[in-house]
């Protein structure tokens, strides 16, 4: 049962991180914006896939239960584009800004 709300748990921060991409991308600015909760966050998912494959007992199923470490690494990398245009954004402010 835990693993199947962990998975759920992923899967809505999944569908999350790919709508906060895109606000990202289309507002160009870091209004709203925190970098050190998408560092957290960030730092967060490192520490979730770095226990998983260090979980002896998950890496002896990990033919079968492969797709949770999908899900993190998708989530992961979502929060690390979000980084991205944070930082894109933070110099279009500065330049507005000038």
């Amino acid at each position: 049962m835990s693993e199947i709300l962990e998975v759920i748990m992923i899967v809505s921060f999944g569908f999350s991180w790919p709508i906060n991409v895109v606000k990202s991308y289309r507002s160009r600015t870091t209004k709203g914006k925190s970098i050190a909760f998408l560092a957290l966050i960030f730092f967060g998912y490192i520490a979730g896939i770095t226990s998983k494959l260090l979980n002896k007992a998950y890496m002896a199923q990990f033919s079968t239960k492969w797709y949770v470490l999908v899900f993190y690494a998708l989530n992961f990398t979502m929060v690390g584009i979000d980084i991205l245009l944070y930082f894109r954004n933070r110099r279009l402010d500065k330049a507005q800004s000038k």
